[in-house]
């Protein structure tokens, strides 16, 4: 057992974090270790809660120099930690994002799970959801990776909207770069009219915040919605879009589907995902009863 960034065996300890602002109470922690237990590693996962403006390349740095095996990076990090890693897979590369640093002998490597994340999710939770126009709202590292999900899983039409309309734009040239022109396309403000589905990539709505991204009076019947956001799982958007009768898919899934990913690079074991979904159903479920 190993992998090519060093040795790792089962009985070892793996010390990650997670990276990113308003995390405190993350389900990361107790998904990646209640698993990585299970496969026989004393895992030990925390939480580096940062103000945004933090200068990331001095976390990356004392990460390593601490003996850390790896991070997880979220909002609002993917893209800052670019200019700090030493090398990049492809698909991270490609998606100009990153939310998986692995540390070994070739330097600080950035990696991206979230695709294969919503991948995941999307065909699991949504596997009958027509696709011929997708908007995916947000153009951060969460929206490239969503993006580049739907247009690999062969939707028609992908429409970027960010409050950023350069944003929109850079992510717009990438995904016509990878897929070829009109696939995906940038708008200045979210329509539905003609839509199949929308897919909320934007950091609104954490930590329970009753607000939302998206206007109420757009949603209808015939639209599937999809949340990426996961802290909470029932957002404002989805009781939206549940009230107007649409299909919804909540970011639990695509969640413990990253966390396998990340988790398999940081030990070079393959974690059980169905077995990571029901921790993460379980996980859900003891908060909202702490909640009461």
């Amino acid at each position: 057992m190993g992998s090519e960034n060093g040795d790792i065996h089962q009985g070892e300890r793996v010390d990650v974090a997670l990276v990113g602002a308003g995390i405190e109470h993350s389900l990361s922690p107790a998904l990646h270790e209640r698993e990585g237990d299970l496969l026989g590693f004393d895992y030990r996962y925390r939480l580096l809660d940062l103000p945004s403006g933090t200068p990331i390349a001095e976390v990356v740095e004392r990460c390593r120099l601490e003996g850390l095996r790896g991070l997880n990076v979220t909002h609002p990090f993917k893209q800052e930690v670019l200019d700090s890693l030493d090398r990049l897979s492809p698909e991270a590369a490609a998606l100009g994002a990153v939310n998986t640093v692995l540390f070994g002998p070739h330097g600080a490597e950035g990696h991206n799970t979230d695709t294969q994340g919503f991948r995941d999710a999307f065909t699991a939770g949504l596997p009958d959801a027509a696709s011929d126009r997708v908007v995916v709202v947000g153009a951060g590292g969460a929206g490239a990776a969503v993006a580049y999900a739907l247009l690999g899983l062969d939707a028609g039409q992908v429409r970027v909207v960010d409050r950023d309309p350069g944003r929109a734009g850079d992510l717009v040239a990438k995904l016509t770069d990878h897929f070829g022109s009109g696939r995906a396309v940038p708008a200045d403000r979210i329509e539905l009219d003609d839509a199949d589905g929308l897919v909320h990539a934007t950091p609104t709505g954490m930590g329970g915040g009753e607000e939302s991204a998206v206007d109420a009076g757009l949603l209808d019947p015939r639209l599937w919605v999809a949340e990426v956001v996961y802290m909470p799982l029932d957002t404002r958007l989805l009781r939206d879009a549940r009230a107007a009768g649409c299909t919804t898919l909540d970011g639990g899934a695509m969640v413990a589907s990253q966390a396998a990913g990340s988790l398999e690079l940081f030990t070079g074991v393959a974690p059980d995902r169905a077995r990571m979904a029901a921790h993460m159903a379980d996980l859900v479920a003891g908060q909202r009863e702490a909640a009461r």
